[in-house]
Formats: C-alpha cells, structure tokens, sequence
C-alpha cells in the first residue's frame, strides 16, 4: 500500500492533506485529512450537500438575487392584476351600503331627513342563504357516492367506506367546514363569486376546506375560469404568531417580515366593517396586520429549468411588506409526466357573468334597490313634512318661545299687530304621500322579488286542492327556474369541492380508518378506497331545491306505485316519500321487507289458500313438492276455491321446470369438465353456445315428459267413487227449481184459462145488453107507430 501526501495548507503544527490509499484491486482517496504531531492522521468525512427533495421549499436553494427578481416580478404582476378588477372593486364596495345594515343620518333635504334603506336586497340574499345552506349541508352529511361502470359487492362496500369516511370527517373532523360554508353562501349572492380553498393543512393535521372572499382572489384581466388562469394570487392575512409557527416548521423560510401599512382591499372591508359595526382602534392594534401572496403561476426556476424549455406550476408565497419570498413549492404530482398544476380553489357562481367574476344580486338587484330606498325615503320625508308644516310669518308678528316647535296640545301667546293671525302666517304648500309614488315603490319591490324568487309558493292559493301533481309541479317549476339554473351552479362547484377533499384524503391521511367498517371488510385500505372507480356527488339533488319540489315527486311516484303494485316496489315509494318529509328512523315505523326464502309444501299449501305467491327455489326436494302440492289439489277444499287451485297448479309447473333444469345440467356438466380438457380448461364460445342450445332442448323434452307422465297417473288413478255431497246438493237444487218452474207455469196456465172465461162472460153480457137495447128501441118504435095510426 502506498499513501501520497498532499498538503492543502500552510503547516500549523496540524496539516490537511488527502491520501491516496492503493490495493491490488483499486485505489482510495480520502479527501479532508488532518496530520498530528507524532505522525497519526485524523480522516474528518465531507459533509454531503443536501438532497434535493420534490416536496421541499426551493426557496432554501435558491440565491437571494433570483428571489428578489422572482418576488419582484411577480408583484408586478399581481399589481397589475388587481388594477384590472377596480370598477368591479368599486361596484362591489359600494352595493354592500345597499343591504341596509345600519341607519344613515341624512341632513338633506331637511335635517333629520329618512335615512333608512328599503330591505329588498337583504331579504332576498338571506331567502337564498338559508335555503341553499339546507340543501348543500343536510344533516346526514352532504357526501353520496356512485359506482362508475358496472357493479359488484367489492365496489359497492368501498363506495359505502369512502361516502361514510367523508360525511364523517366533513360533519365531525372539519370543524370549520360548517360555519365556512355558512358564511360562503351569505357572500356568493352579494358578489356573484365566493371560493372555497381545498388543502391539508399541517398545523391542525387535518384537511381543511376554507371560505376565500372574492376580493381576495386576483386573476389575470384574461382570465376565464380557474384552470386557465395563468395566475391566481390569494390574499392572505395572518399575525406575527402564525407566520412564526410555519417557519420554525420548516414550510417558511426564517426571513424578516414586515408589517403591511396599507391594507388590500380597503374600500371592501371598510364596507363590511361598518355593516358589522366594528372598527380599529388605537395606533397599537397589528392583529393580522401582514399580508402574504400566495402566488400559483408557472415559472422557470434557475437551477430547475425543464429540459423543453417549458414553465413549470410552483406556489410562491410571498410577504407583501418586505417583498421577500417565504417559499416556492411545486405545484405538481412528482410522477406527473405531463406536469399538470394541481387546482386548490373551487369556485362558486351566482350567476355566470361576462368574465371571470360572477354577477350576484347587487349587480343585478342594485338599480331596482336604490329606487326602492329612493322612493321609500321620499314617502316617509313627505309624511314628516306634511305632519310638521313650516311657511313664513309676518316679520312683525312675534311669538314667544318661537325657536322651539310648538308641541301637541300647548298654546303659545301671539302678538298680531294688524290683528288678524292669518294674515301673519303663509304655510308652505306640502300635500303628504303620493299615491303614485307609493304604487312605483310597490312596483319596483315586486320586479325585484320576482327575478330573485326561492319559489316557495303557497300551492294551495294557486291550485285547487284537487288538483293533478303534474299541475303542481308545473307551476312549482314556473315559478322557480332562476334559482333551479343557480342551485345546479352550486352543485357542480360543490362536486368539484368534493373530489379535492378526497385528493387530500388518498395523498395525506393513514391508511386505516377512524371507526368499525364491518366485518368482511378491511379498515386500512383507504388510500385505495379514492380511486377512479369510485365518483364522489353531493347529496343535493340540481334538480330539485326545496322540500316542496322533493314532496311533490316522491308523492306523484308513490301514487304511480299503488296504482299498480304488481309492477312497482310499494317499499322503496313509501321510503323515498318518508326520506322526502325528512323523517327520522325510517325503519321503526317501515320495517325492511324480507327476502323470499324457501318454504316446505305445508306453509306453500298455507299460503296458497290465503292467494299469496308462490315461488319454487333451486335446490329444493321438487319431485317431494309435486307430490305434496298434487294431494292437496284433488282435496275439496282445494276445487271449491278456484283461486288457490291455480296458483297450486302454477306452482307444481315452476317445480317441473326447475327439477328438468338441474337434471340435464347435471348431466351436461360432465360432458362440458370432459370437454374443458381438451381445449386447456376453457371451452371455445361457440362451443359454450352449443352445449347452452342442447341444455334447452333436453331441458324442454324432460319437462313434456314429466307433464305427461303427470297426465297418465291422473287418468289411472281416477276410480268410480260414491256420489259426492256437494253434486247431490247441486242436483236436488236443480229438481227444486225444476218443480218450482213447473208450479208457476201451472199457475200460469190456469191464470190465462181463468182470464179466457171472464173474457168470454164479459163478452156475453155486453151481447146480451146490446139485444135488450135493441129491444127496447124496437119497442118504442112500434108504440110511436100505433100513437101516429090513432
């Protein structure tokens, strides 16, 4: 072995040098060596330069001059963004005053003028907020699952594990996931955009899903949605503690910060302060007094350039009042080949807008809301004007105390010198309230309420209570296809939301569950659980918005159902119409039906002859069933009741067909394992075909001979057999009849002979008085003759 010396600096009593170190096989360097005094040598091993890590902060790696030119770039950029949005900065500041949230004092026309703000704006944004939070956060929790592809009971037990793993981590874990959302839905109709902020955030451990303002989102002026901006900078506002904490967590670089002098957004939250009633107060007050800029763009670092020259996504935070950058993470997945920038923002729309903004109620309400408050203010000034008249007086007329106003009920001593008060006073013609006024007020209210209508109508005053549910449901959704196109809106962002929590769940949470999952299933597969084959939906139906519309359906379809209960599922519609009307513990009062089971003859005999159905299974004894089912037929009690004779015979036919059916299957399941081994285990699907072809044809000769050979037995076993009662009964029924009818055709024959005879008497008689009439005429004739002879 051979050691070279090489000395790296002037000798001190203790020198470095590197050593060459040679084997037969190689030689060995070791850089960094230290030589004493009496000849040793200390080896002091190179520190090795830090990995570069995918999710580490690139801020740590980079020189302080390419950061300030990043930070000095990029908040360029983001003035330049925010410039682009002051008209709607503006309009937004300045429609929050319309809300009506505090009294103004006015002093013109008058001192002590009307300062009050008619409440249409406000009323119409707290209808959408309560009924949207309803409908977006039920209280079972506003996460359902839904199979994509086809089904299994694998699939279907992983979608029930990942839609009850949300619900409970959105309803018990997230605690700022309810009160967030509450907030985002009272914002969304005043700005017409509200954005909620998907991450896991590593100070609470837990994901988190956080309510971001509209004005704290900028976008370029070219922007049109969130996954085409080139840049999205979030306005964030956090104290001294919290941005301490995150550096000393490693996820912030440990720079100087700066207090930020001029909040962003004043105008915005100068409004909302005065609407909240608060206020800063004192030179000492710095609470969330620094403002960061968390930037997602695409850059291309030095030092990390991609090798096609192409922008890469990064998330560069940034502190406003020092321009010094805090971090720079990338914005990708590290097997992402194509390097797609991840999304964290969901946006909400209350209506769709001309741009990247939506337009919310004080865009579209705002015209008629100033009217209204103009018109309201002018009816209540007129009213004091005309209750509390003011005119001129003669400059000699003198009235005591005459800088105060007269109160109700006082009399004040005057002094008239031409002696006639009237004279003196000139009142100013006020006439009060207008009627026309007031009918343009009412007006203007009505239009503004029919654009932003919640639909909840009072059928019963529309409609009679008779009335068809297509009726209903037609003028139910007349009245409300504004807020159905918006609550859809809402449910496409909200599914959006969903699947970027279930991002965090799969990417950063362990892999076992919080709670019991069953006995067949496995609690610590929950990073698989989140895949594609699963598709994650909110509970809110777009199409339906309000329990009037979710009554209605489910009554109309239980009504579908009881028409015809053979072709429905009686259980389902009465569920569905329970689910409907929000009650609780369903299965207390609707008990889940049964599945068929199989029976033994005695109980199908039994059922039979109370008319229910029923059903043969595979496996059972059916040549056992046939013969039980056949001895039960030939009884009396089974051919008086026609009914229970024919679903015994129906019966005995589903045996006949199933007993065929596992016979030849039996069979042919030898030839097909026989089969199988020729071609390798797996028979050829034409084959397949042909033997399923051959299973019916022998399946259908079997069942001909069964029934045949069922007709045979009948015809040999029928013997001569005594007279039976119920014939006998029949029969002395049918002579008792005859005999009746023989009576009354008796009965009649005499009648008509009886009526003949009067007949023939009654005719006589009438002979016999026209002889006697014929008589007497003939005798008073020959008595008038011999009168005229004498």
């Amino acid at each position: 072995m051979v050691v070279e010396k090489r000395i790296t600096g002037e000798p001190t009593g203790v020198e470095s040098e590197s050593i060459t170190i040679e084997t037969p096989d190689e030689s060995l360097t070791v850089e960094n060596v230290e030589l004493t005094d009496d000849g040793g040598a200390i080896v002091n091993p190179i520190e090795d330069e830090p990995e570069n890590e995918f999710d580490q902060n690139l801020a740590e790696l980079l020189s302080d001059d390419d950061l300030n030119m990043i930070s000095s770039d990029l908040i360029g950029d983001y003035k330049e963004d925010k410039s682009s949005r002051e008209e709607w900065h503006d309009a937004y500041s300045k429609g929050l005053k319309l809300l009506g949230f505090n009294y103004e004092d006015r002093s013109q026309p008058f001192q002590g003028a009307s300062g009050v703000t008619h409440p249409l704006l406000s009323e119409t944004v707290t209808q959408f907020q309560a009924q949207a939070y309803k409908e977006l956060l039920p209280a079972n929790g506003p996460v359902r699952t839904q199979i994509i592809g086809s089904s299994d009971s694998q699939k279907e037990e992983q979608a029930q594990r990942v839609q009850e793993f949300m619900n409970y981590q959105i309803m018990h874990v997230m605690e700022d996931f309810d009160p967030d959302l509450d907030q985002m839905l009272f914002y969304l109709p005043l700005s017409g955009s509200s954005f909620k902020k998907v991450y896991y955030d590593s100070t609470l451990d837990r994901a988190v899903s956080k309510f971001v303002p509209s004005e704290d989102v900028v976008v370029p002026y070219t922007a049109t949605d969130l996954a085409s901006a080139e840049r999205i900078t979030h306005v964030l506002r956090r104290n001294e503690n919290e941005i301490r904490k995150l550096q000393v967590q490693g996820f912030y670089s440990d720079v100087e910060i700066k207090e930020q002098t001029e909040e962003p957004n004043s105008q915005i939250q100068d409004a909302v302060n005065k609407l909240d009633g608060v206020r800063k107060t004192g030179s000492g007050y710095s609470n969330d007094n620094y403002t960061l800029l968390e930037i997602h763009c695409e850059l291309d670092l030095p030092g990390f350039e991609d090798e096609d020259g192409i922008k890469l996504p990064y998330i560069v935070t940034i502190d406003e009042g020092s321009q010094k950058v805090l971090s720079i993470y990338r914005n990708y997945d590290e097997k992402d080949t194509l390097k797609k920038k991840k999304q964290y923002f969901v946006h909400y729309k209350f209506l769709p807008g001309l741009g990247f903004y939506g337009f919310g109620l004080i865009h579209m309400l705002g015209g008629l809301s100033r009217t209204a408050t103009a018109a309201l203010r002018q009816l209540l000034d007129a009213g004091t004007l005309a209750n509390l008249p003011a005119g001129f007086k003669a400059r000699g007329l003198r009235i005591r105390d005459d800088d105060n106003p007269i109160q109700p009920g006082e009399f004040r001593d005057v002094d008239a010198p031409s002696g006639d008060l009237r004279a003196g006073l000139m009142p100013l013609p006020y006439k009060g309230a207008d009627a026309t006024l007031f009918q343009l007020l009412g007006f203007v209210v009505q239009a503004g309420q029919r654009f932003a209508t919640i639909a909840d109508q009072k059928i019963g005053d529309s409609v009679a209570a008779n009335a068809p549910v297509g009726t209903t449901m037609a003028l139910i959704e007349r009245g409300s296809r504004v807020m159905s196109a918006i609550h859809k809106r809402l449910h496409y962002a909200q599914k959006t939301e969903f699947n970027l929590l279930a991002r965090v769940f799969k990417e950063f949470y362990s892999p076992m569950y919080p709670y019991d999952v069953g006995k067949n299933a496995v609690p610590s597969i929950k990073s698989g659980d989140f895949d594609e084959r699963i598709d994650i939906i909110p509970v809110s139906d777009p199409n339906i918005f309000s329990m009037s519309q979710r009554v209605t359906l489910a009554q109309t379809q239980l009504q579908m159902a009881q028409s015809d209960p053979n072709q429905h599922n009686l259980y389902e519609a009465y569920k569905r119409m329970y689910q409907a009307l929000g009650v609780k513990d369903i299965d207390a009062i609707l008990p889940v039906p049964k599945p068929d089971a199989p029976k033994d003859p005695g109980l199908e005999n039994s059922d039979a002859l109370m008319g229910k159905k029923l059903i043969a299974f595979r496996g059972q004894a059916h040549q056992q069933h046939i013969e039980a089912h056949r001895v039960f037929m030939s009884s009396l009690l089974v051919r008086s009741n026609p009914q229970a004779s024919t679903l015994l015979q129906a019966h005995v036919m589903e045996h006949v067909s199933l007993l065929a059916r596992e016979q030849v299957e039996a069979q042919m399941n030898q030839v097909i394992e026989q089969e199988a081994q020729k071609f390798g285990g797996q028979i050829p699907p034409q084959l397949q075909m042909e033997f399923q072809k051959q299973v019916e044809v022998q399946v259908a000769d079997l069942v001909s001979n069964f029934i045949s050979e069922m007709f045979i037995e009948e015809q040999e076993s029928m013997q001569p057999q005594g007279q039976d009662p119920l014939i006998s009964l029949k029969e002395q029924e049918l002579q008792l009849r005859a005999q009746d009818i023989q009576r009354k055709a008796q009965n009649d024959s005499q009648k008509l002979e009886l009526d003949a005879a009067k007949l023939d008497q009654q005719a006589k008689i009438a002979q016999d008085k026209i002889d006697s009439n014929e008589d007497i005429a003939q005798l008073r004739a020959n008595v008038n003759l011999d009168k005229q002879k004498n």
